[in-house]
């Protein structure tokens, strides 16, 4: 069977599941922070069965990369901003006893000269050590935290993960492996892209790419331009352009047993708009598939808004009305390339995956070995 999908969290500062009525046992805890170039983000959770049950989460738009494109350093006010977010996440860990855990940083991190005094003020500071991890692991654990939502019938996958300063494609042929095992293949990859000797049916990994443009970075790339319609153009002509040199199978792929799933505030924003929702609730959003033209109806709308109307949509809000349209941008510009005509939503991401691989690799999920 595949791993049941976990029920909740996501770019929405929502727990994956209510808590847990008894308290847990602190040795079967895991923890996952994912610092990211806009948000901090962290799930205490336990194995339970083939997924998880989230204990404690926490997520905090701390803009950890303002300023970066141009300075090419972590300002003093985004550290400041940082550090304050997680000394929350520290008080979370120590009130929950929590051993194993793995607290990464991404792109920001990745980029800037000075990430490294930012660990050690983290490490003085907050009492964390933070962990930079490169591309390919970042991708990987997109990939595997979207596995439950791999359709049966799905023979060419493409995740894309949408993140603040980069953007993680992989592309997976799956048509060697069995209808059934094929979510359970798409775990297996916690373990690496490239499996050796494994005796289960593998997911192959055609290619994958680490574009350094995310809602933060493209929005910065495009500053200067007042046009609003006009910005948004640009920044899907440019990312497409960062595009060229991944293609596979572009010219000869079918749509038939062609999926692609989307990880990132973005999706999740436009599904929640797609569907008129009020309050944002993740089980409406979670697996949802849009068609190409739902998704350009929203982003028309997100136009003709405007950024002041935008920034009043209880669905965007004003953290992220800025950084919408530059996502919209990019999921725009990836329609445009591969043969498809519907995306999967994932309410997933960077911390589900560092929870699963643990787990995975810790044997305590069911339904295993993956």
């Amino acid at each position: 069977m595949a791993p049941e999908r976990p029920t909740g969290a996501g770019a929405f500062p929502k727990p994956v599941e209510s808590p847990a009525p008894d308290k847990p046992d602190p040795a079967e805890l895991y923890a996952a922070l994912d610092l990211g170039t806009n948000s901090c983000r962290m799930l205490i959770a336990q194995p339970k069965g083939s997924q998880f049950h989230v204990i404690d989460s926490f997520s905090k738009s701390v803009q950890l990369g303002a300023g970066l494109e141009k300075s090419g350093r972590l300002s003093r006010a985004s550290m400041g901003r940082t550090v304050a977010a997680l000394k929350v996440c520290q008080q979370k860990i120590n009130r929950h006893n929590v051993k194993r855990m793995r607290l990464v940083a991404t792109e920001a991190c990745r980029r800037a000269v000075n990430a490294h005094d930012f660990i050690r003020q983290v490490r003085r500071e907050a009492g964390l050590q933070l962990e930079i991890i490169q591309p390919e692991e970042e991708a990987r654990l997109a990939v595997i935290s979207c596995a439950p939502l791999v359709s049966i019938k799905t023979e060419q996958l493409l995740v894309v993960d949408i993140g603040g300063g980069s953007t993680e494609l992989v592309w997976i042929d799956l048509s060697s492996v069995p209808n059934a095992e094929r979510p359970k293949a798409i775990m297996r990859l916690h373990a690496g892209f490239h499996q050796l000797d494994s005796p289960f049916p593998a997911a192959k990994v055609v290619d994958w790419i680490s574009v350094p443009l995310g809602v933060a970075t493209l929005r910065d790339q495009f500053s200067d331009v007042d046009d609003d319609a006009a910005r948004y153009a640009l920044m899907s002509w440019y990312f497409e352009e960062n595009l060229a040199e991944f293609a596979p199978y572009k010219d000869e792929q079918t749509r038939e047993g062609f999926q692609i799933v989307g990880t990132s505030g973005t999706v999740t924003t436009v599904a929640a708009s797609h569907l008129g929702l009020r309050r944002y609730d993740r089980t409406k959003v979670d697996g949802l598939r849009m068609t190409s033209d739902q998704i350009e109806t929203v982003i028309n709308r997100y136009l003709e808004l405007g950024p002041a109307g935008r920034r009043r949509d209880p669905r965007i809000g004003q953290d992220r009305q800025a950084l919408i349209m530059s996502g919209a941008a990019i999921l725009q510009a990836l329609l445009r390339c591969w043969p498809t005509d519907r995306l999967s939503v994932a309410d997933r991401g960077l911390r589900e995956g560092l929870l699963y691989a643990q787990m995975t690799a810790d044997g305590v999920l069911e339904e295993g070995p993956y």
